[in-house]
């Protein structure tokens, strides 16, 4: 057994797609090499700013050897069957093939013996053919002719080495050799390398590379800790910083600088993001005060040799010079209110199909003051907040820093003596935006939290734009979770079918509605004020049928005399009660996957969705409640009794043509032939209204309990009672008594989509 060292030396990689790059390089080699029969012991992959490093031991020499057996014509068969056979099997004649037998008789086996290829010669296959079609998300054109490269920047070496010799692989006019390169100041090398052992240490050493980049990370994180508590301070941690720095340097060196104090007065998270987007600082705190600190820490890609006082010094004037521009956009900004900001907000079009912001705007406004008394927030103050919430969009701050919307939102109204809940509320709105982020819970900020996101949802759907398979553009997976965790946290009762449907309504009354659009029938010469493909009628808004109309894709505007063609199309919307079912289905599939996290299936949360209920707090509820009670001995019992009900009522329904609802006799109520079966009618009767009235109070864990007061009575009804009597009252009786049981059990969830 050997080993394989590959390294794909280049230019410098963008960070961010370095980690997804090595594993697929890995994963590409692995593949090529096992369906050459060859499987390592250990892989593993490595990557840097300059490279790419692929790892193999305990590789064979050569595939085994493999005998291939074909089958081939009847014995018997015409000659030109046969030498068909023998010449698509690479074969002389039949003496390299032996007779078998089966049902229909001998036929002719064609023996293959093919021997194992080279280890050497499977990469010197499998490797340009990797790289040829190796994927990035964006990738350069390098070169001209047999040494034209498609990758992320020009590759310099390949490095190939198999126990100990080099592989002959040659890619892009690039023959591989046991040569790589080291830190471009420190350490250049070249490095003659024999395997990975010698790979290592000679980078490590002389190279000063930092090979594993989780090394880089404890590094960098080390370092910048050390640094910040030798003067009293504390590092900022941010791990998407790290990841990227970790990606931009070799032989990372932290370095403490200072900044400007005078910078401190701008938000704080215009410092850290300028630090972070433009120059690659981590911020710092002092600790006392939880405060920002006039330093920042810097991430060197070398040793200095005066400690990096001379690196800290001129990253400090960079810094100050990239400060100095946002403290200029910060002052101007402030010199306009947020009132005035929202006025141009109809210069930006959210959706070519759903109008501009300042149209969401208005929708979203409308929609949170209905929602507030939901969630318990003063209508006004969540109408005004979702009036403000998207004015920042226009403000030179968020311009340069998108990451920034909401936040300096929050800003420009305190400056403005905007009321708190108002202030929180334009930066909570765009909250959560993802599994870890916080959750608005204050009333308003849930109330234009909420309604943003259904809007946004709702409009989506409206013009078929839904998430396909791992395509979500418009982000509508997320704010579907938001929706949900907004709800749960507050715990607002809230019927969601119905606000969907509201929401369509509205969205569709609302809909690129300017006063002197007409829209031209042809088939009378009437003009008719419309919008998009819907006019106004008495009793509200009703879909003209564009085949009526002499040019459906264009809108008229004028008045009964003067008609002038207006450049703007839009798009028709979906009717609400179309869509709102599968937005529903959406909602659900959504509190599936937060939920799952608790140890709920999946099939749980379809039982209970299954009853028609769409508010969601309840639904969380019920399943939860449901799930404890199914992992309980009772509640497998129960749902056990429950399927064999439900199966042998199936099979006697098809069998008679018949429906067995409702409840059994009087007569068999009153007294049923067996045991069994009085005690099931006896548990029954006290079960029922005990779940029911606790399915009123919404106290499912108490319906649960009473519904295992059924278990027993079902088993010892199945384990004695023949169902199918021969006597035909009986028998119904007897199988309205199961459709009993089935009813009870239903009303709690619909147990035929519980699995098991």
């Amino acid at each position: 057994m050997s080993d394989l060292l590959f390294e794909i030396f280049c230019e410098e990689i963008p960070a961010g797609m370095q980690a997804k790059a090595a594993n697929d390089l890995e994963a590409a080699m692995v593949k090529a090499l096992g369906e050459a029969g060859l499987k390592a012991a250990e892989t593993a992959s490595y990557v840097g700013a300059r490279r790419l490093v692929v790892t193999m031991s305990g590789l064979p020499a050569k595939a085994e050897d493999v005998r291939e057996e074909r089958k081939g014509p009847r014995v018997g068969a015409p000659d030109k069957a046969v030498e068909g056979f023998l010449r698509g099997a690479g074969l002389d004649s039949l003496d390299a093939c032996e007779q078998r037998e089966d049902k229909k008789g001998a036929f002719w086996v064609a023996l293959i013996d093919k021997p194992g290829r080279q280890t050497t010669d499977v990469l010197a296959d499998a490797i340009p053919a990797i790289l040829s079609n190796f994927h990035w998300p964006k990738s350069m054109k390098i070169g001209e002719g047999e040494k034209a490269q498609r990758w992320v920047r020009p590759i310099q070496r390949i490095l190939c080495v198999f126990d100990g010799g080099v592989v002959p692989v040659k890619v892009f006019g690039l023959e591989a050799g046991n040569e790589t390169e080291g830190h471009r100041v420190a350490g250049r090398g070249p490095f003659t390398v024999t395997g990975w052992d010698d790979y290592k240490a000679q980078l490590e050493g002389a190279g000063h590379v930092t090979i594993d980049a989780d090394e880089r990370k404890r590094l960098i994180m080390d370092g910048a800790t050390k640094a910040c508590g030798d003067a009293g301070l504390e590092l900022v941690e941010d791990q998407g910083l790290l990841n990227e720095v970790c990606g931009l340097v070799e032989w990372p060196v932290p370095v403490l600088g200072e900044m400007d104090p005078d910078f401190l007065d701008l938000p704080p998270e215009v410092i850290t993001l300028t630090m972070k987007t433009h120059q690659k600082y981590f911020a710092v705190r002092d600790p006392k005060t939880a405060k920002l600190s006039a330093h920042f820490v810097t991430v060197a890609n070398q040793q200095a040799p005066d400690g990096g006082k001379a690196i800290a010094a001129g990253n400090s004037r960079v810094l100050s010079a990239r400060l100095s521009d946002a403290r200029h956009f910060w002052d101007n900004d402030r010199k306009t209110p947020l009132s005035e900001m929202t006025d141009q907000l109809s210069k930006i079009t959210f959706h070519e199909k759903l109008g501009t912001v300042a149209d969401k705007v208005d929708r979203v406004a409308a929609l949170a003051r209905e929602l507030a008394p939901v969630v318990g927030a003063d209508a006004d103050l969540a109408e005004k907040a979702a009036r403000l919430a998207k004015a920042d969009l226009v403000s030179e701050m968020v311009y340069e820093f998108p990451e920034l919307q909401g936040a300096m939102g929050r800003y420009y109204a305190m400056e403005q003596g905007e009321e708190t809940a108002v202030a929180d509320a334009i930066k909570a709105h765009y909250k959560p935006q993802g599994p870890s982020d916080e959750v608005p819970v204050e009333p308003v900020s849930a109330a234009v939290a909420l309604a943003d996101k259904l809007d946004t949802l709702v409009g989506f759907w409206a013009i078929d734009e839904k998430p396909t398979g791992s395509k979500d553009p418009f982000a509508l997976r997320r704010a579907a979770l938001g929706v949900i965790r907004i709800l749960l946290e507050v715990e607002a009762r809230l019927p969601v079918m119905k606000l969907v449907n509201k929401t369509g309504h509205d969205l569709l009354r609302s809909y690129d509605k300017p006063a002197n659009v007409f829209l031209y029938r042809a088939e009378d010469g009437r003009i008719v004020q419309a919008s998009g493909d819907y006019v106004e009628t008495v009793d509200g808004w009703a879909r003209v049928e564009l085949g009526h109309v002499e040019k459906p894709d264009l809108y008229y505007r004028g008045s009964e005399t003067e008609i002038s063609k207006t450049d703007h199309v839009a798009g028709p919307l979906a009717d609400p009660n179309v869509f709102s079912a599968s937005l529903l289905e959406f909602f659900a599939d959504r509190l599936k996957v937060h939920l799952r996290y608790e140890g709920i299936r999946h099939d749980v949360i379809d039982a209970v969705f299954a009853l028609g209920d769409d508010d969601l707090v309840r639904v969380t509820a019920r399943s939860r409640a449901l799930q404890a009670f199914l992992d309980t001995e009772d509640g497998a019992a129960l749902l056990a009794g429950f399927k064999r009900a439900s199966n042998i009522l199936k099979a006697e329904e098809k069998k008679d043509d018949a429906n067995y609802d409702g409840a059994p006799s009087d007569a068999y109520i009153a007294s049923p032939p067996e045991k069994a079966e009085r005690d099931l009618v006896a548990a029954l009767s006290d079960a029922r209204p005990k779940a029911s009235a606790a399915l009123g109070d919404e106290d499912f864990t108490a319906a649960m309990a009473a519904l295992a007061m059924l278990r027993a009575p079902i088993d010892a009804f199945f384990d004695t009672v023949t169902v199918n009597a021969d006597d035909a009252g009986l028998r119904r009786n007897r199988l309205l008594l199961l459709s009993d049981i089935r009813e009870a059990i239903s009303s709690v969830a619909d147990f035929s989509r519980i699995e098991g």
